[in-house]
């Protein structure tokens, strides 16, 4: 690991620079610690964890991150007048590149989450589902909608495909950017119009030659209540998680607005798994050209089918 002294402290043009060298020399020396890649948790490598809000509480979810060993913070949205005419999908478009922004700056990965993410027990010591010594990682969803995979590496990293925001890693580079893919939608969209922004992440990603990851199964649970917006465009009103890697930190919101209804809660959960496998049985999660093309398609069908045997709802 390379050291700093006091005559490269002189070399630095600015504080910043400074302050993120060191950083990154911190970083490096925690990947480094007796720890291979494979074996490295959430909580080794996520410097900042942000949990994007408008007027949700966030309490519990705070609480559950800073409890698996995550530096947490809240980044509220500020209601403005012209808000009001403002379509919720791009508000949350904005909430995010607030996120980005600051992510960009970091010398690790950024971990960021929706103010609906409930996570699962134990989430800050869960496998990191990718490789952090690689250079073209752009970021990875450990809450996936709609996921594809497109690879496998030979370490069990699943490169593949997602929908939403509720809760995924960003990288440095795939901060700046998401930044940039804003940045260039909001030039062209007006902000009373809705627009499905996340599912487009990934392609504009891999136009950088950045991958994107998914998680070998969900690290948390979207728990918010159906959006009436996403109906009226002709989307479902609700997603779920099709397979949880552990039961649940708290219950989600759309279980317990009137108490806790654990009735509500199993039918819920029982509804997204056997989505989840219909997903896979009709080769929406493993598509057919993706497995006759890959070189290892054994491996793409042992991870599609074993994520789904699990006896979490």
């Amino acid at each position: 690991m390379s050291e700093i002294t006091l005559e490269n402290k002189n070399a630095f043009k600015s504080q910043d620079i400074l302050e993120k060298a060191l950083e990154y020399c911190k970083y490096s020396q925690k990947l480094s610690t007796n720890k291979t890649f494979a074996s490295l948790q959430i909580a080794d490598v996520i410097g900042r964890a942000f949990i994007v809000a408008y007027k949700e509480q966030t309490n519990l979810l705070e609480t559950a991150l800073m409890k698996e060993g995550l530096q947490c913070s809240v980044l509220r949205q500020k209601h403005q007048p012209q808000y009001k005419a403002f379509s919720p999908s791009y508000l949350c478009l904005l909430n995010h590149l607030r996120a980005w922004q600051i992510a960009a700056r970091e010398a690790q990965p950024t971990l960021i989450v929706e103010a609906d993410f409930v996570p699962v027990v134990g989430f800050g010591k869960l496998p990191l589902p990718f490789n952090p010594y690689q250079t073209d990682v752009g970021m990875c969803w450990l809450y996936t909608c709609a996921p594809q995979i497109y690879s496998i590496s030979a370490d069990g990293y699943a490169e593949g495909f997602s929908v939403s925001t509720v809760a995924y890693i960003v990288t440095p580079q795939g901060a700046a950017k998401l930044i940039k893919f804003a940045e260039e939608l909001i030039q062209t969209l007006k902000p009373n119009v809705y627009t499905t922004w996340d599912a487009h992440l990934d392609n504009f990603l891999r136009n950088y030659k950045l991958k994107n990851y998914i998680p070998f199964r969900n690290y948390g649970e979207h728990g918010g209540l159906p959006n009436l917006e996403h109906s009226r465009h002709g989307l479902s009103k609700t997603h779920r998680a099709d397979v949880l890697y552990n039961q649940l930190a708290f219950m989600p919101m759309y279980a317990s607005i009137e108490g806790v209804d654990y009735f509500k809660f199993f039918s819920v959960r029982l509804q997204a798994r056997i989505k989840g496998l219909a997903r896979l049985l009709t080769g929406k999660f493993l598509r057919l050209q993706v497995l006759k093309r890959s070189r290892v398609p054994a491996r793409l069908a042992n991870f599609a089918i074993r994520r789904q045997l699990f006896h979490y709802i």
